[in-house]
C-alpha cells in the first residue's frame, strides 16, 4: 500500500526514482512500471502526473541542465571576465558531485535522434552558453573552450574515474585553474 503523501509529495517522489531510472537507463530503457514500484503507485498514476514517459523524461532533462546553468548563474554573480568563469568553472567542478544531474543530461544528449528530445537538449544547451557568455562577456571562442572542458568533465564523472587510478584519469579529473582560458581569444584562435 502506497504511503499517504499530498500530490507534490508524490510528484517530487516519483520525480526522484525516475532521475535515477533514468540516468542508469535512458529514455527507452528505463521502465515505468519500475518507477511506479519503487513509489508504491500504479504505473496509471505515473502517466496522470507526467502524461507520458517522454514528458516525464524532457522535465527530468531540464531540470538537470537548470542546476547546473543555475549553479554557473549564482557562482557568477558581480563577476565578469575570467572571474566569472573561474568562479563559474570551480562551481561546475563542484556540480559533478551530482552524478544523477549529470547522467541525465548525458542520457538527453543520447536521446537527442529523437526531434523532440534534440530540440529540449538544444534549447537547455543554449541556455548553458548564454549564462556563459553572458555571465562573462568573455568571446565565443573562450565560452567554447570552457565548455568543451566542462564536457570532459562530464564525460570524466560519467565514468566514474574517481574509482580510476591512472595518469589520464588524474589528467581528466584536474580542476581547471583560472588563468587557463586568459589566452584563448578570437585574436589568438586565427
Amino acid at each position: 500500500m502506497a504511503e499517504r503523501m499530498s500530490g507534490t509529495e508524490r510528484r517530487t517522489q516519483v520525480l526522484a526514482i525516475a532521475a535515477k531510472e533514468f540516468a542508469e537507463h535512458g529514455l527507452h530503457g528505463a521502465s515505468t512500471e519500475a518507477i511506479a514500484r519503487q513509489a508504491g503507485i500504479t504505473q496509471a498514476y505515473v502517466f496522470r502526473l507526467f502524461g507520458t514517459k517522454k514528458a516525464l523524461f524532457l522535465e527530468l532533462i531540464q531540470a538537470a541542465f537548470e542546476r547546473v546553468s543555475e549553479g554557473m548563474r549564482d557562482a557568477g554573480e558581480g563577476k565578469d571576465g575570467l572571474g566569472a568563469l573561474s568562479a563559474m568553472g570551480a562551481q561546475y567542478f563542484d556540480l559533478l558531485a551530482d552524478r544523477t544531474g549529470l547522467l541525465l543530461q548525458l542520457q538527453g544528449f543520447a536521446a537527442c535522434g529523437d526531434p523532440e528530445v534534440r530540440d529540449v537538449v538544444r534549447e537547455c544547451f543554449g541556455r548553458m552558453w548564454d549564462t556563459a557568455e553572458d555571465g562573462t562577456g568573455l568571446e565565443p571562442v573562450t565560452v567554447k573552450a570552457f565548455l568543451a572542458f566542462g564536457m570532459l568533465l562530464n564525460a570524466g564523472a560519467a565514468m566514474d574515474l574517481g574509482q580510476v587510478e591512472a595518469g589520464w584519469a588524474d589528467g581528466v579529473r584536474t580542476r581547471i585553474q583560472p588563468g587557463l582560458f586568459a589566452h584563448v581569444t578570437t585574436e589568438t584562435n586565427r
